[in-house]
């Protein structure tokens, strides 16, 4: 007789191969079995700590400098990780430290203005793993077209703190790069948020996002690949969000420049 509680082996591995989603889990009696629930607990701490964990700062702004890139640390009006969580509207501006140290740098020449920020959101993992790499790939795309500001590092930011830094650099667009809400299945899943003529007040609507930057996602060099594709777009545009659709399968299948290793 064919017990119904238990998935078809082969079955359940071919499944497995195209999603990371827990699917066809075996049962100990009416229990999922242990080592499931051991994965599943694993998984969840996993989340939380990537929630609570913060950036590494110094390491990442020594990245930065070694790479001749001009960086500003910046923070928002949360003190402190347990308030950001609980206020997300102080993560959505600056503090005031942070808002007059921008406001000192000097105004950029040019018509088109790029500001680049990196930002913690609610996984500083996310942001310590994968925005160097976002970064690198995606510099020798926009060097010709656009005039970059000092890239920006933000600490307890939520996505809208990118239009307060953008106005007050004078941008024309903003990419912020950003660690996602972790889930069960991907604790540093990376974001990049695209917002042309960056201000307080802009909505999601007035975005575009590329998610689940990653090793087992969307690769460094293909996210770069698309952020490079909207940027192209929102300056023929003049907008982002709603305005600006995804690229069609065939932009997307096409090969990075340059693979990272």
């Amino acid at each position: 007789m064919t017990d119904l509680t238990q998935p078809n082996p082969a079955i359940a591995a071919s499944l497995r191969t195209l999603t990371p989603v827990r699917i066809a889990l075996a049962r100990a009696g009416v229990s999922l079995a242990t080592r499931d629930t051991q994965a599943f607990a694993r998984d969840h701490a996993l989340a939380r700590d990537a929630v609570h964990a913060t950036l590494s700062l110094p390491s990442l702004l020594r990245e930065l400098h070694s790479r001749g890139l001009p960086t500003i640390a910046v923070k928002s009006a949360a003190p402190d990780r347990a308030t950001y969580l609980k206020r997300p509207d102080l993560g959505r501006t600056l503090s005031e430290a942070s808002r007059a140290a921008l406001h000192r740098t000097p105004p950029q020449a040019g018509e088109h203005r790029l500001a680049i920020i990196l930002a913690d959101g609610l996984s500083a993992l996310a942001t310590d793993r994968h925005a160097l790499a976002v970064l690198d790939a995606l510099l020798p795309t926009v060097r010709d077209t656009w005039q970059l500001s000092p890239i920006i590092v933000a600490e307890q930011s939520r996505v809208a703190l990118g239009d307060e830094i953008g106005l007050a650099l004078g941008a024309t667009l903003t990419v912020m790069l950003l660690g996602e809400r972790p889930g069960l299945s991907a604790a540093d899943s990376l974001g990049a948020y695209i917002t042309w003529n960056p201000h307080p007040g802009r909505t999601n609507a007035e975005r575009n996002c590329i998610s689940n930057i990653r090793a087992e996602g969307l690769s460094p060099a293909h996210a770069a690949q698309r952020i490079a594709y909207f940027l192209r777009e929102a300056l023929r545009l003049k907008a982002t969000g709603t305005s600006l659709k995804d690229p069609d399968g065939t932009v997307l299948l096409e090969p990075p420049a340059r693979e990272l290793p």
